[in-house]
């Protein structure tokens, strides 16, 4: 897992993993949860990739547009 840089210091996510066409986002709680281009689509997981890599802006995108979007909960 990378850590999150959380350039608003506000955000509930602390650390992310990219694979090809998934990304696995961990949580302030330390749930884990994987998002694939199956589960939340192509466009999705490519945005969720930038903005992780940014540091800004993934816990609201996740929020708004992918919340239940998930292929599966890993802890």
């Amino acid at each position: 897992m990378q850590p999150y840089l959380n350039l608003n210091g506000d955000s509930g996510v602390r650390g992310y993993a990219i694979g090809p066409q998934a990304i696995a986002v961990e949580f302030g709680d330390g749930s884990v949860y994987l998002y694939t281009a199956d589960s939340a689509g192509t466009e999705a997981i490519a945005r969720m990739h930038e903005l992780a890599r940014g540091g800004r802006g993934l816990n609201t995108y996740i929020n708004r547009y992918v919340r239940e979007g998930y292929a599966e909960r890993l802890r």
